[in-house]
């Protein structure tokens, strides 16, 4: 049976364990959505499990030569390939408002911004699994007080319970990557609504994130905040050390202030 040669600049790497890609398709709640999409199947050693379930599976691949295999080797995937690429393409052009699930053994180099884009469509995404480098779904699941706590983890758990599930070996895939792969599970919370200006939140996060070692007095200082609001506490702290419900605080804050 031809095989698919991983392509280093898409940066794939063939999972290669039949039970590690069934706990993975496994990892679905299956609640509140009928309809899953999975990103990067590649040769399809995740797919084959998602579809035998009682849920309708698309999968998304840039991958040319994939998207050959694909067509050829799962017939039940018929009109279900899209052949685009994931970040780029507008998905309602294939799921219009219905929710999906997404899911993947996703590539190294792009992990980050299928989450952002994720985060971007969540009032249709109600849940989200997958397995990405080990440090970065570690980040996405930490809580605060730690170096890897920043802004991937308080954006994504703005929104979702973030799960770590299962840690991967390197060994298990084709090529191997020369790390360690984490398995993680977003489930949307209820009330995904924050109760703050949400486009504010973001930029107060990613601000203050990136001078980091920084006091939010000094790292939030392009806010010109009044003198007033400045000696409030919350001030006196690092990034690190606010919870995602002290973000949300710190934006109504902000905001108030008149800015």
């Amino acid at each position: 049976m031809e095989k698919v040669k991983a392509k280093k600049h898409l940066g794939q790497h063939f999972l290669n364990n039949e039970n590690i890609a069934q706990k993975i398709a496994d990892s679905l709640t299956l609640v509140g959505y009928q309809t899953v999409l999975e990103i990067g199947p590649g040769m399809g050693v995740l797919t084959k499990y998602l579809l035998e379930k009682p849920i309708t599976t698309f999968v998304i691949e840039i991958d040319t030569e994939s998207v050959t295999y694909l067509q050829n080797h799962f017939p039940k995937l018929d009109g279900k390939i899209i052949a685009k690429d994931f970040l780029k393409y507008n998905l309602s052009e294939v799921f219009g408002t219905e929710p999906f699930a997404i899911i993947g053994n996703f590539p190294y180099n792009i992990s980050t911004q299928i989450v952002f884009k994720t985060l971007e469509l969540r009032h249709q995404i109600p849940e989200f699994s997958g397995m990405f480098q080990k440090e970065v779904a570690e980040r996405i699941c930490e809580k605060k007080g730690t170096k890897i706590y920043g802004i991937l983890s308080v954006l994504t758990q703005a929104f979702y319970e973030a799960e770590y599930l299962f840690t991967v070996s390197e060994h298990v895939f084709i090529p191997p990557p020369k790390v360690k792969s984490g398995v993680l599970r977003l489930r949307r919370k209820e009330n995904y609504q924050l109760p703050c200006d949400e486009k504010m939140f973001f930029s107060v996060v990613k601000t203050a994130f990136n001078q980091r070692r920084k006091t939010l007095r000094n790292s939030l200082k392009t806010y010109q905040l009044s003198d007033n609001l400045k000696e409030d506490s919350i001030f006196d702290l690092r990034p690190e050390q606010l919870s995602v419900k002290q973000f949300i605080e710190l934006t109504q804050k902000i905001a108030a202030d008149g800015v």
